[in-house]
């Protein structure tokens, strides 16, 4: 089901400039018992990508009526929210009168099998680089070509999620997710301040493990501290979190913190095994 500017339709209108320059922003996020997880969180990230493009916030109210009469009665599934600049000619400039418009669609649930949570998941490294630009690094725009071609490097059954570089050889994250390491007992994420996104689950992993006295580094993360760290492991806000079992010819152990960030996260509700 989808809703556009509140209206059940699916059709778009050819002049949108989503479609156009990708002009616009998203959110995906879970919805358990008819409810989206982690909704102000969500909103916060969506109203600083408005801010940092110039384009006027939907009003968050308006949006939670429409988000909430979209997943209701759904006991499981995904919510993605698109904000575009609106309709407009042709040219970059932007119109002089802005309305944005406003796409929710629900979609199923990804059953990832329990084992990715009680086994990990396998990594590979991808050759497609994530381009500099701090301006737009951090929130969720619509330009995803980057991501689109390295995740189709690889088949379905040759990995589960590929890890992504900047220009300079440097870890930023993955095709679909945030990424962390475990050195000396210390949770490492690779510094977003040049490119890529601030995943949702990934300021609840920071916020989670200051929470139990476990010491934390956002900082420059190179392919070789990557493969020789003792631990690593996937965020976004739908997985949750998946432990790394290898990455290429590497191989990572089980790691106590990481299972107990796991455990956390499945009582807070915020992982959803397959049933």
């Amino acid at each position: 089901m989808m809703l556009i500017n509140g209206e059940v339709v699916d059709q778009l209108a050819a002049t949108d400039r989503g479609l156009h320059y990708g002009d616009g922003l998203f959110e995906t996020i879970a919805v358990t018992d008819g409810q989206p997880r982690l909704w102000s969180q969500h909103m916060a990230r969506l109203s600083e990508g408005c801010r940092a493009l110039g384009i006027p916030m939907v009003d968050c109210e308006r949006l939670q009526h429409e988000a909430t009469s979209l997943v209701k009665g759904a006991p499981r599934g995904v919510l993605k929210i698109i904000i575009t600049r609106g309709s407009g000619g042709r040219g970059y400039r932007v119109p002089e009168c802005i309305q944005a418009t406003r796409l929710l669609a629900l979609h199923p649930w990804p059953d990832y099998p329990a084992s990715h949570y009680e086994q990990g998941v396998t990594l590979r490294m991808c050759k497609t680089r994530l381009g500099i630009n701090p301006a737009l690094a951090g929130i969720k725009h619509l330009n995803r070509l980057e991501q689109v071609l390295a995740r189709n490097e690889w088949g379905s059954r040759e990995a589960d999620e590929g890890v992504m570089l900047d220009p300079h050889g440097n870890v930023i994250e993955g095709t679909m997710s945030n990424l962390f390491i475990i050195e000396e007992e210390r949770l490492i994420t690779p510094n977003l301040t040049q490119c890529g996104i601030n995943g949702i689950m990934r300021e609840n992993v920071l916020h989670l493990a200051a929470q139990h006295q476990i010491s934390t580094r956002i900082e420059t993360l190179s392919v070789e501290r990557l493969k020789m760290a003792s631990a690593c492991f996937v965020t976004n806000s739908i997985i949750g979190l998946w432990p790394v079992r290898q990455l290429d010819d590497i191989t990572y152990q089980q790691n106590k913190i990481v299972q107990a960030l796991i455990q956390t996260l499945s009582e807070q509700h915020l992982i959803t095994m397959a049933s």
